[in-house]
């Protein structure tokens, strides 16, 4: 789904498989292509090639194999309310979370990245509306957790606050530019998280991923 500018003079190269349903287009300021990212759905790249996503109260991982410069990002949330108890949370984790975390690194190592060269940096969780469940709070907790557990090292990592984040990562050397908005101009970003949470609940997550 490449509905985004097309540069003729520096032709798009095909996404891996299973990313080519990911929105791409030609960013100027960049001189390179942007991967744009929505709730749910996740980014890998062995190109020269950028992944953008917008967070309020999601988390998103970037990581990459620092060595061969393979990387990417996911964007997820655990469903549930801000009722839902500890442990029926964590069930839910176990579905949606580790899902999320595991595609991500499987990906990287499927497309020749090593475990041992993989470097983690991570965004989001903000309560962006003063009202809204502590889902945020969740996600962080859930991803710093898969992580400790998992035994990767965190290298580093903006979580939290209350403000929406737009995050630009570029998986060949690591770099990534991340603005926080000050004030909400549109619920464009509630609506989308709100949207999300519910098809959470309609569909199932996708099938079982063995972490390498």
């Amino acid at each position: 789904m490449d509905n985004g500018f097309k540069n003729p003079t520096h032709p798009m190269l095909d996404a891996l498989p299973g990313f080519d349903g990911v929105n791409r287009y030609w960013d100027k300021y960049h001189g390179k292509y942007v991967a744009k990212i929505l709730p749910g759905e996740c980014y890998v790249t062995t190109h020269d090639e950028l992944v953008a996503t917008v967070l309020g109260s999601c988390v998103s991982a970037c990581i990459r194999d620092k060595v061969f410069g393979i990387g990417g990002m996911n964007h997820f949330m655990l469903p549930g309310s801000s009722s839902s108890r500890k442990g029926s949370w964590l069930s839910e984790a176990n579905r949606y979370g580790n899902f999320a975390m595991e595609h991500l690194i499987n990906e990287i190592l499927k497309n020749g990245g090593e475990r041992r060269n993989l470097e983690i940096k991570l965004f989001g969780g903000g309560k962006i509306v003063k009202n809204m469940s502590n889902v945020g709070e969740r996600n962080i907790e859930f991803v710093i957790d898969y992580l400790k557990t998992e035994s990767l090292n965190i290298q580093a990592q903006d979580l939290g606050d209350i403000h929406p984040r737009k995050v630009i990562y570029f998986p060949l050397t690591g770099r990534v530019k991340m603005k926080k908005f000050q004030s909400m101009h549109n619920d464009t970003i509630v609506r989308r998280e709100v949207d999300y949470q519910e098809s959470l609940k309609k569909k199932p997550v996708g099938g079982d991923v063995e972490l390498f």
